[in-house]
């Protein structure tokens, strides 16, 4: 009787969720991949649901509970776990000690996106304390998305009741699964991969075929756009600054043991092939980093985008035996230029470093600054020039004789116009993790 009625009650489930699907499709068909790519999966483990990124498991009590209480309730509860797979926010764990930021972070920037949606089936009541909480980080947010939210949330030093009310306010599913970044899945680098298949799909659609949907969903666009940014690495970037040379020293990597063993039981002591003494190696000689130290660029963001570049240069195989670094601070004219010859030069500075300026933003001063210095053959050969900056400038009419990057540090990864001949790098917060 038992098992009969337990059947019973998954049928319904399942056919409540199919219909919530269905709903949900024929208002917003850009939607159709994501909806089906969740398999129903009843569970009597769970208080309410829950998901993998691989199936959505649900209570069938809590399930319906929530469609007594009418479809919009089951519709928004299926679409907030399905855009936390959209999202990325499974495959993005952090610590014991930040889970429950993180989990609210992305809890709040789900429930922006859904309550932002204009469709009926997703509409709720009016909250006032979901307004305040929006334009609370609309304030300092472009994007309401779950990593910008969750530093913000870290600076702001929040108690435990404030906490406590915004999971109360915000949380629908449990995040459980999260805890080992998805590990439950069988193959969680393909579900990741899906994911973000349909997120690159979905991006395209709004972009073209559906651009009234993408006006009428803002939101969702432009958190997809956030989470569809190109990762980047840092390190590997600066490698564009590096030059290819011979140096002194054995290449154990072209050398071959098998012609080398050869020879010697051949002739008794001439080998066949012996180490080539010199090998190309790609390492730093020369090059310029200008810091933008006007008012807008914030002396936090300065000193974090100086550390790590700092990290990655004192390693000793990053330099040639002679090198000149120029670091340059400049906001409308240039405040200090110190020229860094060896690592315990770069350390110095580091320990001592202060930001000069905080007045208003020119690129022009930094380029003719650099180009006075190439004419006294201040370089022995100039590689590059990296301008960290917040991108609100003048930028110089003509293109510099060197290899020139833009650095911006923005934490919802918006886009920043540079002139054709620059090279743009766009960086979060945690793009710039020293020792990472």
């Amino acid at each position: 009787m038992f098992e009969e009625r337990l059947l019973e009650n998954i049928d319904i489930c399942n056919e409540i969720l199919s219909g919530c699907r269905s709903e949900l499709y024929l208002n917003m068909r850009f939607l159709d991949v994501a909806l089906s790519s969740l398999r129903p999966e009843p569970s009597m483990e769970l208080g309410r649901v829950a998901t993998d990124g691989r199936v959505f498991r649900y209570n069938l009590e809590y399930l319906m509970e929530q469609y007594r209480q009418g479809n919009v309730w089951v519709n928004r509860c299926y679409l907030h776990s399905m855009f936390h797979c959209l999202f990325g926010h499974i495959w993005n764990p952090r610590g014991a000690q930040d889970r429950q930021l993180w989990n609210l972070a992305c809890d709040i920037a789900v429930e922006s996106v859904i309550d932002s949606l204009p469709c009926r089936c997703l509409r709720g009541p009016s909250k006032p304390y979901r307004r305040a909480v929006y334009q609370g980080l609309e304030k300092k947010l472009a994007v309401l998305n779950g990593e910008g939210i969750f530093y913000l949330l870290q600076d702001a030093g929040l108690d435990a009741r404030a906490v406590a009310r915004m999971i109360r306010e915000f949380a629908v599913d449990e995040h459980f699964l999260w805890e080992q970044g998805g590990q439950e899945s069988p193959m969680p680098m393909e579900q990741q991969n899906q994911w973000k298949d349909i997120r690159d799909k979905m991006e395209t659609e709004l972009d073209t075929f559906s651009k009234e949907s993408a006006e009428d969903s803002k939101g969702l666009r432009e958190q997809i756009h956030v989470e569809n940014r190109e990762r980047y690495d840092y390190r590997e970037f600066l490698k564009k600054f590096c030059v290819l040379k011979e140096e002194m020293q054995i290449d154990m990597d072209s050398f071959d043991y098998i012609f080398y063993h050869y020879g010697m039981e051949l002739y008794g002591n001439m080998p066949l092939i012996e180490h080539l003494e010199t090998r190309e190696v790609q390492k730093i000689e020369d090059f310029v980093i200008v810091i933008d130290t006007s008012m807008s660029c914030k002396a936090v963001l300065v000193q974090k985008f100086l550390e790590e570049t700092y990290s990655i240069l004192s390693q000793s195989e990053s330099f040639y035996r002679r090198f000149c670094v120029h670091i340059i601070q400049c906001d409308e004219r240039v405040q200090t230029d110190t020229v860094i010859e060896n690592g315990k030069q770069l350390q110095q500075y580091m320990e001592g470093f202060q930001v000069q300026g905080m007045g208003g933003t020119d690129f022009r001063p930094a380029f003719a600054y650099v180009s006075a210095l190439l004419a006294k053959k201040a370089f022995h050969k100039l590689r590059g020039l990296i301008y960290f900056t917040d991108g609100y400038g003048t930028f110089p009419l003509k293109k510099p004789q060197y290899d020139t990057a833009f650095v911006f540090l923005r934490a919802d990864y918006q886009d920043a116009d540079v002139p054709p001949w620059a090279i743009k790098l766009i960086l979060g917060e945690t793009d710039l993790e020293v020792g990472s």
